[in-house]
């Protein structure tokens, strides 16, 4: 083997991510500079981006949602049962919600602040925002027509409890269904006879670890799909669109940081681990998500970066795999930082009770919005409705979203890690129950690439 081909095989995932990320963007960039706009891009280009790079992009995410749902189910029963009693899920379950809700209220409460101090509604130049506005009404519409279909208060708790749990597992906007009867399904199996559920322990212990053999090999492609998602990207929206919305796209992408940096900082600090260390083991799924703009879709890659950190696999498989839809601190924060800049532009003015209530709904949304791209659309024009602004509004940011969804996916996985280092602080990993069984001279299990 030579030197060169052993320097390809060491290149970590991420490095090749960002360098599929790069190329994109320039090739992406450079044909948007040629075309000058959306409808003036070269045929060539046009066919590339139709029969391409979108169904390439297109692709690789079909493959990893097919294979989520088993990963899902079967993570999620395997992290309830190696708990071994329901005392331990308890205290883990009530850890989990409690950081959770704290998380997502600093999260909300800095994209607020920072909102209302900077006021990026309040300088949008009117004509742009009307040409926006015009451009993406159709878009605008089906958000806002969808959000009548969205259960709420005492019906949005009761759609969690599936009554048909083949119609859950084949929907993603019904993922929380799927956690709710997986949940039981781990409970059941913690409270029946270990002799008659260990074959089926060792069975569903199976179906993850063939869900996670598969998606390693589809990830192999992701520095591919990568390139094709950011060719899309910057070959139809250049740079002109952040730029008209700099101000907006920066106090976003500003609160985001600062809860990634400060925030998720301290908390790994408290859970007793080095921050440094942290984020630099966290590389790759936070590249990962800040790619796919799906958090679901980096559920796998965050299992693995987990097994890497050394966290338990009995706390890792269960908050990973909540907080890939509930624990999801910049989907909430964007909704805050969303709400109040429209408030702003449409001369909205909101009292501190009426923020205080987007707070607590935007907490609330960050908890039950679908980890899929663009999840948070239908929630942001809910609350737009709730408090008195125009949800039609939404079609201002429509152009940026896409940016900042993988900003805020970013934060999202990275989250879900910091959330598990908290949660994991004086929790034994003891292994997987069925490892009991096992001779005691059997080598332990080798960590999966």
């Amino acid at each position: 083997m030579t030197e060169a081909a052993t320097t390809r095989q060491k290149l970590p995932l991420h490095w090749k991510m960002g360098i599929g990320f790069i190329i994109g963007l320039v090739l992406g960039l450079t044909v948007h500079a040629l075309g000058g706009s959306i409808d003036g891009l070269h045929t060539g280009a046009k066919w590339v981006m139709d029969y391409i790079t979108t169904p390439a992009s297109g692709l690789f995410l079909n493959l990893i949602f097919m294979l989520i749902v088993p990963l899902i189910f079967s993570a999620l029963i395997m992290g309830v049962s190696e708990m071994g009693d329901i005392r331990a899920l308890g205290r883990i379950g009530w850890k989990t919600l409690a950081y959770t809700i704290l998380l997502s209220g600093i999260a909300v409460g800095i994209g607020l602040v920072l909102v209302n101090v900077l006021k990026p509604g309040v300088g949008v130049d009117p004509v742009v925002a009307a040409q926006m506005l015009t451009e993406n009404a159709e878009r605008s519409k089906e958000i806002v027509a969808g959000i009548h279909g969205v259960p709420k208060g005492m019906d949005m708790l009761l759609s969690i409890v599936p009554s048909n749990v083949v119609e859950a597992a084949s929907s993603n906007g019904a993922i929380l269904s799927l956690m709710f009867f997986a949940l039981m399904f781990g409970i059941g199996m913690v409270l029946t006879d270990e002799a008659k559920v260990a074959p089926l322990r060792r069975a569903i212990e199976g179906i993850f670890e063939i869900s996670m053999t598969l998606i390693n090999l589809v990830i192999r492609l992701a520095p591919y799909a990568v390139a094709c998602f950011m060719f899309n990207l910057a070959a139809l929206f250049g740079f002109e669109l952040i730029i008209r919305l700099g101000a907006y796209v920066g106090v976003v992408v500003l609160a985001l940081g600062l809860h990634m940096v400060v925030t998720y900082g301290v908390a790994v600090w408290l859970s007793g681990r080095s921050p440094l260390a942290f984020f630099r083991d966290t590389q790759e799924a936070t590249v990962m998500a800040f790619s796919t703009a799906s958090s679901n879709a980096t559920l796998p890659t965050a299992l693995r970066v987990a097994d890497q950190m050394g966290l338990p696999q009995k706390v890792s498989r269960f908050v990973l795999t909540v907080g890939a839809t509930a624990n999801q601190n910049g989907t909430a924060l964007f909704e805050g930082v969303t709400v109040i800049f429209l408030a702003q532009f449409f001369g909205v003015d909101l009292s501190i009770g009426q923020q205080i209530m987007v707070m607590a709904v935007c907490i609330l949304g960050g908890i039950g919005t679908a980890g899929v791209p663009s999840g948070s659309l239908p929630v942001v024009a809910m609350i737009c409705a709730m408090v008195g602004v125009n949800p039609l509004g939404i079609g201002l940011i429509l152009g940026v979203n896409h940016f900042l969804d993988m900003c805020r996916t970013a934060l999202n996985v990275t989250g879900d890690l910091a959330l598990t280092t908290l949660v994991a602080k004086g929790e034994v990993d003891e292994g997987p129950v069925v490892a009991a069984v096992a001779p005691a001279s059997a080598p332990a299990p080798a960590p999966r690439d």
